[in-house]
């Protein structure tokens, strides 16, 4: 059982392209705005987190890579961001090969989870750990070091297949490495208005998944699509933008959600 002393939250979606960097960027912004205080582990070796924080490469003299290989702690590797309150492990290229070095490890899967479980990890109320888009050695250590698997999806037709194969493997890791392994909620992403289809897998999911999909919707929209290659999150480069808004929106549906999450417990 992973201890409640602060909250590790996995964004993933083995699907590409869905906002799952975009929404851990902006979350986490908006979750730091609110007085939390944030850390991402940047576990995509695109590096893509990283970079929209403006973590320029030749700064990242360590990286997720070694806590992987647990040759540095959290605090060795973690770096501040123009965010006040938000904290980043980034990622490398080195990512790309550690799966050949630790794979024959018996703890290869929970790597991650016995750097997240010590004293280091406490300094950070929440945690956010961004995935690859796909489902491999690095996907699985987040979700063994996590309490819950937020789901970022795309309203774009075939959504509600992917999402079926990502809730399969959520089942997978409870029932193989991490049995309390939530599902945090489903973040519906990329939504156009003025697309019928786009409401239509908006209903179909919240039909299949009810409570567990937020009820804020992040638009389609191009100041966030802009936001990265100014090495910004959407809320510091357009603060009043509709995705800028919308992302506040989901944290403070995240940060209610956490409050009837502890009062039930």
């Amino acid at each position: 059982m992973i201890g409640e002393r602060n909250r590790i939250i996995t964004i993933a979606n083995q699907k590409g392209g869905v906002g799952k960097t975009t929404t851990a960027i902006n979350l986490a912004t908006a979750l730091a705005a609110i007085g939390e205080r944030v850390l991402i582990v940047d576990l995509d070796p695109q590096g893509n987190a990283s970079t929209g924080l403006g973590i320029e490469r030749r700064n990242r003299k360590l990286s997720s890579y070694d806590i992987l290989t647990g040759t540095h702690t959290i605090l060795e590797t973690v770096l501040e961001t123009a965010v006040p309150n938000l904290f980043i492990v980034p990622s490398t290229m080195d990512l790309l090969g550690v799966e050949m070095e630790i794979a024959q490890q018996p703890d290869r899967v929970f790597r991650l989870r016995r750097a997240l479980s010590g004293s280091d990890a406490l300094a950070f109320s929440y945690i956010l750990v961004d995935c690859p888009p796909s489902f491999n050695l690095l996907t699985m250590n987040a979700m063994a070091a996590a309490h819950s698997v937020l789901v970022p999806l795309q309203c774009e037709f075939f959504a509600l297949e992917g999402l079926s194969q990502l809730l399969e493997t959520v089942d997978q890791v409870r029932r193989t490495v991490n049995s309390s392994l939530d599902i945090q909620g489903i973040v519906l992403t990329m939504f156009d208005s003025r697309n019928n289809l786009a409401q239509q897998v908006v209903n179909d999911v919240r039909t299949h998944l009810g409570e567990k999909v937020y009820h804020t919707l992040i638009p389609r929209n191009v100041r966030v699509s802009e936001a990265p290659s100014y090495g910004k999150p959407a809320i510091l480069y357009d603060l009043k933008c509709a995705g800028s808004q919308a992302y506040l929106q989901l944290a403070s549906e995240v940060i209610q959600r956490e409050r009837q999450r502890k009062a039930a417990a």
